[in-house]
């Protein structure tokens, strides 16, 4: 089997995906979406909700910059199971996440402080 039959039986629609150039694309771009936000929080110029917002955007990109060009994943690759696992995935990820704040936040609104309840600590 040549080389651009197996890259089209795996679905391989980016072309610099597998190559030496796009491991270096992708090394790059993690880089750099690495550098941004630690300038940005080394600066302290911002808000700190504002950072983190800035900061949690830069990591999506750099999970979809992983998943491109170092895990190779694409809709076509390998029959669309390789995405449906990684819907999956997210959508537990977010339940688990929405819950545990969920949880956290009940908890934080609803425990007394010891300084109400007449007791010292």
């Amino acid at each position: 089997m040549s080389s651009d039959a197996h890259a089209h039986d795996h679905g391989s629609s980016d072309a610099h995906a597998g190559t030496r150039s796009g491991q270096l694309i992708g090394f790059g771009a993690s880089v750099v979406l690495t550098a941004i936000p630690f300038l940005l929080v080394m600066n302290g110029s911002l808000d700190k909700q504002v950072a983190a917002l800035i900061i949690t955007a830069f990591a999506a990109v750099q999970v979809v910059v992983h998943m491109i060009f170092f895990l190779h994943m694409n809709p076509r690759a390998e029959g669309g199971w390789t995405m449906m696992a990684l819907i999956f995935t997210i959508i537990m990820v977010v339940i688990a996440l929405s819950g545990s704040l969920w949880v956290m936040h009940h908890l934080t609104t609803n425990m007394m402080p010891v300084h109400e309840m007449g007791q010292t600590p």
